[in-house]
Order: C-alpha cells, then sequence, then structure tokens
C-alpha cells in the first residue's frame, strides 16, 4: 500500500474522533434532555395535556360526582345560547365541545347504570341541555364556515342537496356525497335513488296523510277563533291591532259582526 493511502486513511479517523470528541463535549438540547430522562425513567407517562378538568387516570370519570348518586334532582344551568357561542373563539369553541362531549358520555353512562340498577336518574333533563348546546355549537361553526367559503370562494362550502320523494311518496331532503364512479356508471346509486312511488297503496297512503295534515290545521285555525271570540266576548273594548297581531290567521274584523261574541248583558239605553 503506497504511503499517500496510508496517510488519507489516518487523516479521516483522526477527523471523524475530533468530530465524536466535540459532538459529546457540546450543551445537550432540550429534546435530547427530555430523550435522556425518557430513557433513564421509562415507566413514567406524561400528562395529557388535551384535559379542560382535572385528570383522573381511572374509569370513574365516566360516573357523575358520587354526592348526586343519592339525589333526586342536581341543580344544573341553561343550555348555551347560540348568541352566546357567536363571541367565543375558535379555540374556546373547539374546548367546549369537548367539554360537552365528556359531559354526554357520562351523562348516558349514569342513565344506563340507573336503568340498569332500576334507580331514578336525577335530572334527566341535563341531556337534553347538552344535546341542545351541542346543536348550537355546530349551528355557530357552520355559520363561520359558510362566511370563510363565501368570502374565499363564493359558495357556502356546504353539501348541494335537492328535494326527492321516497318510496311513500314524502318529499325528503337528499344531500349529494362524492362518489368514485360517475352517475351513469354507477348501477347501484341509479337502483338505491330512482325509486318510484305508485300503486293503490301508496296513493291511498299519501291520501289519508293528507287528509290528517288538512285536518291538523282546520282544528288550529278553528282552536285560534274561538280563542279570539272568547277574548272579545269578555273584553268588548279588547284592542283589535294586538290581536290582529298575535293571531294573523283569524279574520277579526269578521268576527266583530257576528252575534257569537256578545256577552250576557243587557247594553245601556240612553233616557
Amino acid at each position: 500500500m503506497s504511503s499517500t493511502l496510508i496517510k488519507c486513511f489516518n487523516l479521516a479517523k483522526t477527523v471523524g474522533n475530533a468530530t465524536v470528541k466535540s459532538f459529546l463535549a457540546a450543551p445537550k438540547q432540550p429534546w435530547q434532555a427530555c430523550s435522556a430522562a425518557a430513557l433513564q425513567t421509562p415507566h413514567v407517562q406524561m400528562p395529557m395535556q388535551m384535559h379542560t378538568s382535572p385528570v383522573r387516570r381511572d374509569l370513574m370519570e365516566f360516573f357523575d360526582d358520587k354526592k348526586n348518586w343519592s339525589e333526586n334532582e342536581v341543580k344544573v344551568g341553561r343550555a348555551w345560547r347560540t348568541e352566546e357561542l357567536r363571541i367565543k373563539s375558535n379555540k374556546e369553541l373547539h374546548q367546549l365541545w369537548f367539554v360537552l362531549l365528556k359531559e354526554r358520555n357520562m351523562l348516558l353512562t349514569m342513565e344506563h347504570e340507573c336503568n340498569d340498577k332500576m334507580e331514578v336518574f336525577p335530572s334527566p333533563e341535563r341531556i337534553d341541555k347538552v344535546k341542545i348546546s351541542m346543536e348550537n355549537l355546530e349551528t355557530v361553526v357552520r355559520e363561520r364556515n359558510k362566511a370563510y367559503h363565501l368570502l374565499e370562494t363564493g359558495e357556502t362550502g356546504e353539501r348541494p342537496q335537492k328535494a326527492v320523494k321516497n318510496a311513500f311518496g314524502l318529499q325528503v331532503s337528499y344531500k349529494s356525497c362524492e362518489h368514485a364512479l360517475p352517475p351513469f356508471m354507477n348501477l347501484k346509486w341509479i337502483k338505491s335513488r330512482n325509486i318510484g312511488f305508485g300503486g293503490r297503496a301508496v296513493n291511498r297512503f299519501l291520501l289519508k296523510y293528507r287528509e290528517k295534515l288538512y285536518n291538523a290545521k282546520r282544528k288550529a285555525k278553528n282552536r285560534s277563533r274561538n280563542e279570539v271570540m272568547m277574548i272579545l266576548r269578555r273584553n268588548p273594548n279588547f284592542d283589535l291591532n294586538v290581536l290582529r297581531r298575535q293571531f294573523p290567521d283569524v279574520n277579526v274584523d269578521k268576527l266583530c259582526n257576528e252575534d257569537k261574541i256578545r256577552g250576557h248583558y243587557v247594553p245601556k239605553v240612553g233616557v
């Protein structure tokens, strides 16, 4: 082996040893210190920082506080309103969503456990309040997403939907979704969406269903008319403008000329 090649090997070995020594002597970075601590204590786990409430490392987090187990009523507040959620930031809404999700899971677990033990679930309206709060939060987030998409692209960003009729002939809303195949090639989609309705049974059902809707509307109108008549019978000098605003479906002027609104009193006759 030539002397030049031996000198090159010795030089490379010297440079490598110096680089390793300088790396070991350099101050450790924060990530290196954390890695070393993790290696020294392998059984210690860092707590999660996503929790908004104190972390409990047990399954009792799915249950309510023990002091509420024997109570018949738990005092709670009302649901979150949309006008209150609109002033919150996106980060606060994100945190509130997980708080409500955690509360809903706890309440559903407690309800199932009370039903299993045949006990009374205290304040079951808490589940409805949590659901209303989550629906209002989704409404606010959807409003912000629509405003952002309208500003950036000129579109709402919502899934397009259209009114279609199902197998019973009732009009429903269908939301479009993405498919791997185009519509004319997707035979499964064509069979599932092109549902024709017809036949004697469906027509009879639609006839009775429309009759039911008509009767409900007619009875509601009659109730409003009777209520206006009772008000005018007891208070002949009642403000008619207030009745028109409160009962827009009732013809108040026509009722004023009927005999049914006259009370059982003797009118004063001038002497």
